[in-house]
């Protein structure tokens, strides 16, 4: 196989990948661009694997083929059995995966360049341009893999380890600590750079899994979407400074797309929750004063049945859902597409109104109402529905509760600033909770409190089936 063929094979997989990112922005086109995803990926392989072939033995053919198969028969069966609350702890885990095999490969790189031709046979002495490239690629994937791992221990919320709870840990001199692991870290990297010193290259490692816990730990959970995002753009960096020295322009260009492609949405999500950009990559931003402020009395709200809502939706001539991770607990979409096809039987017009970070991902409640096979005509982004709330006569609010919050329009509040859904300016509210338990940030919810609000408690599921059965 000559060079041409392989660059050009690259090269087919790369605007694959680069169809897939663009498939991938919108509802209509994800399955299309997940299909890019994959062609492009069976390319890059299969191009991969000749090479192999080509100019070695074929004994090392079938680790190869023994990873791919593992790897694909578990991915596989996770992404036919994943709950979608599991969601976010998946793509975390898939992160950290991502890191731990640029360190792997950085790792058998330094020890063997000869066998991945980055040094003359025969030889151990690495071009120092090349120190560079493997040390940034081994530190950034072992920030990677850690810090996936806190992400998803967080985000599953079932684990009493204190590290992996939602409250950010904290600790005096944080900052400082992590400012002089950094500096560290820079001076390690110039030490391999001068000396090519296994030792420093192992302390570069070291440090890395170390920043990757002190950096996401004092992360709160309701950071966890750009956090996630984040993690993706730093997994694809790692696999691009590894393909830089080991001068495979296919890792290069999939590494550099999915690391500026989280970059930009973890921009994007950061303009969303009215959060520094530059914090989210430092670590400890989301907080704890916003922690404090929940502990406030209980005041009494106006709370209404499963009959009362099914009455209010009936007369009603046009409804908001604003639906929220609480309907992902639940599994409650397909009762919700249920409901609303009743409505819509009646002529009353329903839409659902999306937040950028609602839920524990970026998109989460895209993809929950696309599985239950909402019309995309239906569901509508935060800056295209929120003019449309005040001249609606119901807005539902299903497991919601930050990104409804009127708290963010007074000054002085931990959330001041973030663009929320405005479910407050509808003519009635009804808001389903389990509880009155805060949100992620740790604030009382001012739209509980409103005289139009009504709330109705218990499992979403539940209620929503019988909203439906009363509708009847």
């Amino acid at each position: 196989m000559s060079m041409n063929l392989v660059t050009l094979l690259y090269l087919i997989a790369s605007i694959c990948f680069i169809h897939a990112l663009k498939g991938l922005s919108h509802p209509t086109t994800a399955v299309r661009g997940n299909y890019f995803g994959m062609a492009g990926m069976a390319i890059a392989m299969v191009t991969t694997a000749a090479l192999i072939i080509e100019h070695g033995d074929g004994k090392g053919l079938w680790w190869v083929v023994l990873g791919l198969l593992i790897g694909g028969s578990y991915g596989t069966w996770r992404a036919r059995t994943v709950e979608m609350t599991q969601m976010p702890e998946l793509i975390a885990f898939f992160h950290s995966m991502i890191g731990l095999a640029a360190v792997c490969i950085a790792a058998a790189t330094v020890g063997e360049p000869a066998a991945l031709g980055i040094a003359a046979e025969g030889s151990h002495v690495i071009p120092p341009g090349n120190r560079i490239e493997l040390s940034l690629g081994a530190f950034i994937g072992a920030v990677t893999f850690t810090g996936s791992v806190i992400a998803w221990g967080k985000l599953s919320g079932t684990y009493k380890f204190r590290l992996f709870q939602g409250r950010p840990v904290v600790y005096p001199g944080q900052h400082w600590i992590n400012l002089a692991m950094g500096i560290a870290t820079v001076v390690l990297i110039w030490a391999f750079w001068a000396t090519q010193s296994h030792f420093a290259f192992f302390l570069i490692c070291m440090l890395g899994f170390v920043i990757g816990v002190t950096l996401i730990i004092a992360i709160g959970g309701a950071d966890m979407p750009v956090v996630i995002s984040m993690l993706n753009s730093y997994s694809g960096w790692a696999a691009a400074g590894i393909g830089f020295s080991l001068e495979n322009s296919m890792l290069i260009i999939a590494g550099s797309l999915v690391g500026s492609s989280g970059a930009i949405l973890s921009y994007i999500m950061c303009k969303a929750m009215n959060r520094p950009f530059l914090s989210v990559i430092l670590g400890g931003f989301g907080g704890e004063t916003a922690a404090a402020e929940g502990d406030e009395e209980q005041r009494p709200v106006k709370q209404g049945s499963a009959d009362d809502v099914a009455f209010m939706l009936s007369n009603a001539d046009s409804v908001i859902i604003v639906p929220g991770y609480g309907l992902a607990v639940a599994r409650a979409q397909h009762a919700v597409k249920e409901m609303v096809d009743k409505l819509i039987d009646k002529g009353i017009q329903v839409r659902y109104a999306i937040h950028p970070v609602a839920g524990r991902m970026p998109g989460h409640m895209n993809v929950l109402l696309a599985e239950a096979e909402v019309p995309y005509d239906q569901v509508f982004e935060m800056d295209d529905i929120n003019s449309e709330f005040g001249e609606t006569d119901v807005a539902i609010v299903l497991g919601a509760n930050d990104v409804v919050n009127p708290a963010a329009l007074e000054k002085g509040s931990s959330i001041y600033g973030m663009p929320i859904l405005e479910a407050y300016k509808a003519r009635s509210v009804i808001v389903n909770k389990r509880t009155m338990a805060t949100g992620y940030a740790g604030l009382d919810n001012e739209l509980f409190y409103m005289d139009k609000t009504m709330m109705v408690f218990g499992d979403a599921k539940k209620v929503i089936e019988a909203v439906g059965k009363a509708i009847d």
